[in-house]
């Protein structure tokens, strides 16, 4: 399978991108930007500014919170995606775990995006919501049942 096809592969399968159609995707597959990332480097840290988002290729990052590890991202996840749409600091420092291969996409490319093709940028933004959504429930069901 041809980069551009595994990548597009890749993005169907992410829910940041889900309902994209063929112009979208498209779009999106141009405008990424691939990083590599060496085991123990800090892709960003708690507190940084922030104006981009990283979809995980391949290895295993952790977001870490004052040195407490509270997710782990692999092949297929994003983060970053909060600095976007809040623009506040970066909520975690990203450690990479294993060697990794990260896709970049800049709070400039959304905009972009929207200048270009509307409808596709408001599809991007539901599904950032409905992540961020997912996310916030699962980490408060956690909390709950400590209780």
């Amino acid at each position: 399978m041809p980069a551009d096809d595994a990548l597009r592969e890749l993005l169907g399968h992410i829910p940041f991108f889900a309902g994209l159609w063929d112009r979208g995707l498209e779009w999106v597959a141009r405008t990424l930007v691939e990083r590599s990332a060496a085991k123990d480097t800090d892709v960003f840290k708690e507190g940084d500014p922030g104006c981009a988002l990283f979809v995980v290729k391949s290895g295993e990052l952790a977001a870490l919170s004052s040195e407490r590890q509270i997710m782990r991202f692999r092949a297929g996840d994003f983060f970053g995606e909060t600095t976007l749409l809040e623009m506040q600091p970066r909520p975690f420092t990203a450690r990479v775990l294993e060697d990794a291969i990260l896709y970049e996409l800049t709070n400039k490319d959304l905009y972009r995006l929207y200048k270009e093709d509307v409808k596709a940028y408001v599809l991007v933004l539901q599904n950032i919501n409905r992540e961020l959504c997912r996310r916030l429930r699962r980490a408060y069901l956690s909390t709950d049942e400590s209780r």
